[in-house]
């Protein structure tokens, strides 16, 4: 009897236990009911609904790592049949996507709840196509309250797709009718590039996004503003795409202000700035090269926006002259993506600013040869390295070893240039016709064939080549005998060569009247154009009439002017015929006596003048020998010669300005004291 007692009232506990679960679960303190639940596992702990229900409390209250713990620990109890979605949630949330996707394929029945699951674990696999039909699958078999969230899902998808994959994306029928639709289709038009299409879109989703938003009282301004951060980044997206730098930069920094909680929109922002400011404000890059090391962020983004990311982080390790730090990046970039370009680019670029060219071309190379898909972008990059060099001829070859790119209008254009700055005409030549045989073999009547002919007999006749560049003409002659062009081309260069030939052309050349042209003269005569050159030329035609008449005049009123002397200039002195010559190169020149007046300076109290100073003056006695005239002095003179050139003489009134200006100083310091 006492056992059963024991008995009843743990039953009777455990149905208190239990009903006070649901009433936790029903107003949502799944806190307070897994303390319940732990309670009723005390009492049985193989108690499947109450491990169960332990599993969604701990869900609930975010705790992912220990409800997967108490799946893996119960797996005789809870088996996959049970507990499967719950499982695959956990290891979602956990960023275990593969292990969800294992655990959703294993379960043996697919309910909605794990093929929504499925959806999203096949968006985070990229594996766009299957995760396409996933979610078709369940918008034509389902009809609940989420319909519209999995039409949202369906158009991030499609625009996924367009972004990454560039799929052309195909017309769902949905109605915009909410925001997260409008953006994901604007995403959709940006992969297109359609930018101004999506510009609009995103300015319609802005405006859905603040008519929902303000029809709740509790939202504020800032949460608006917050919500809308995600949009108004990929309107800074496009702005940069289209070149308005300033205003992306901007509008970028708008948005890290607010200071965003998605740590994805924060990597992205700040990875499209550093991508602005390339090599210039790198302390700016440097700080904001930060936000993209942030916790989460490489299950947030994309594979080729995290690629991106690192791409750029290896370029900034260089223009920071982070030798170590770029080699660092750029080599576990190359190990993630062996043929990827950008890798071992950014490793040439590096040895380039060390000066190590022929390193960089080595390192090229070698790339080229294990990556032949990859060779024509590496073999351009290898020749301007050439070309930096100076190594033109050598730059040729590894452009003519790019079989694709032979024949191209672009490639024989650049290849002709450069065997002509070379003086390689024989090259240059052969350049041409190996273009010319390619579309003779492949692209008969393509109008490139035609312009390459002509194009090397112009090249032709400008070095001489005549009898070659008429043979190109005859081909172009043959091909089209209408060419009055090409006709005329030909017999001026017969005429160089066998002006007979020439002759016998020139017959073939239509007449002047076939070849005149319908044009009406008064109205050309009248147009703007030519009123402006007929009003020009009437205007000079009147200047040269008023010249012809007052010609006669204008010769009889012209008269030689006389040379202007100078003001002291003397008839009886003869000209010092070395006045042309600077003084230092004149016969009579001995220089200057340095220091002379650095003597004199600081001597003496303030505003006084020497008295003496003339007759300390050893070069103004007559037993000094003469030095070179200086301009103004008698004694100077006198020591010379009698003859005064006229560059050296002053004029009289000199000596009493250079007076007025010592009494003027001397005014000065009395003042000053």
């Amino acid at each position: 009897m006492a056992a059963a007692a024991a008995g009843g009232a743990g039953a009777a506990a455990a149905a208190a236990l239990w009903s006070e679960v649901n009433r936790c679960g029903q107003n949502g303190d799944f806190a307070r009911a897994l303390k319940s639940v732990n309670k009723i596992l005390q009492i049985s702990k193989d108690d499947v609904t109450a491990l169960q229900c332990k599993v969604v409390c701990l869900i609930q209250n975010g705790n992912f790592k220990e409800a997967l713990s108490v799946i893996n620990t119960n797996t005789k109890v809870l088996t996959s049949d049970i507990i499967a979605f719950e499982k695959a949630y956990c290891e979602y949330r956990l960023n275990r996507i593969e292990n969800a996707l294992k655990t959703i394929q294993s379960a043996s029945q697919q309910t909605d709840k794990l093929k929504e699951l499925y959806g999203q674990v096949l968006y985070r696999l990229e594996r766009y196509d299957d995760c396409l039909a996933a979610y078709r699958d369940l918008i034509r078999n389902s009809q609940d309250e989420y319909e519209e969230e999995r039409k949202t899902n369906l158009s991030a998808v499609v625009a996924a797709q367009s972004t990454w994959e560039k799929v052309m994306p195909e017309d769902l029928g949905l109605r915009e009718a909410t925001y997260e639709l409008c953006y994901n289709s604007a995403c959709a038009l940006i992969g297109q590039g359609k930018l101004n299409e999506a510009m609009k879109k995103l300015q319609k989703a802005e405006e859905l996004c603040r008519q929902s938003l303000s029809e709740d009282s509790d939202v504020t301004e800032e949460d608006i503003e917050a919500e809308l951060a995600i949009i108004h980044g990929q309107m800074a997206y496009i702005m940069q795409l289209q070149g308005r730098t300033e205003d992306a930069l901007q509008l970028y920094n708008q948005i890290i202000k607010l200071k965003p909680t998605d740590v994805g929109l924060l990597a992205v922002i700040a990875n499209n700035i550093i991508t602005i400011n390339k090599d210039q404000n790198v302390f700016d890059s440097k700080k904001k090269v930060k936000l993209t090391n942030a916790e989460g962020v490489e299950h947030k983004l994309s594979k080729k926006q995290l690629q991106a990311i690192e791409f750029n982080k290896a370029l900034l390790a260089m223009y920071t002259n982070q030798a170590d730090q770029c080699r660092k990046l750029s080599a576990s970039l190359q190990s993630q993506s062996p043929e990827h370009l950008l890798p071992v680019l950014i490793q040439a670029a590096q040895l380039c600013r060390e000066k190590q060219h022929a390193k960089a071309i080595g390192l090229l190379q070698d790339f080229a040869d294990q990556h032949p898909a990859n060779a024509a972008e590496i073999k351009l990059t290898m020749a301007q390295l050439k070309i930096a060099q100076g190594s033109v001829t050598k730059a040729c070859m590894i452009l003519r070893s790019i079989e694709e790119l032979q024949h191209k209008p672009g490639m024989v254009s650049a290849l002709v240039t450069m065997y002509s700055h070379e003086e390689d005409i024989d090259s240059a030549i052969e350049v041409f016709t190996q273009a010319i045989q390619w579309y003779q073999q492949f692209q008969p009547k393509s109008p490139v064939h035609l312009s390459l002919i002509r194009e090397a007999a112009n090249f032709k006749l400008k070095h001489g080549r005549k009898k070659e560049a008429i043979s190109d003409l005859e081909e172009l002659w043959k091909q089209n005998p209408k060419d009055v062009h090409t006709l005329a081309q030909l017999i001026s260069a017969y005429s160089l060569v066998d002006p007979e030939k020439a002759k016998v052309l020139s017959k073939h050349l239509p007449s002047s009247d076939t070849m005149s042209l319908k044009v009406d003269v008064d109205a050309l005569e009248n147009s703007h154009g030519a009123t402006y050159v007929r009003k020009k030329a009437g205007k000079l035609t009147g200047d040269n009439q008023q010249k012809e008449q007052g010609q006669g005049d204008v010769k009889k009123k012209k008269k030689k002017k006389k040379g202007k002397l100078p003001k002291n200039y003397d008839p009886k002195v003869t000209p010092d015929p070395e006045r042309w010559l600077p003084m230092r190169e004149r016969s009579y020149y001995r220089g200057r006596k340095k220091g002379k007046k650095k003597d004199q300076v600081g001597k003496g109290t303030q505003g006084s003048t020497t008295a003496g100073s003339s007759e300390l003056d050893a070069s103004r006695t007559a037993s000094s020998p003469p030095t070179s005239p200086r301009p103004g002095s008698a004694a100077a003179v006198s020591a010379t010669s009698n003859v005064i050139p006229p560059r050296h003489q002053k004029p009289a009134g000199a000596p009493a300005t250079k007076k007025k200006q010592q009494q003027k100083k001397k005014k000065g310091a009395k003042g000053g004291w």
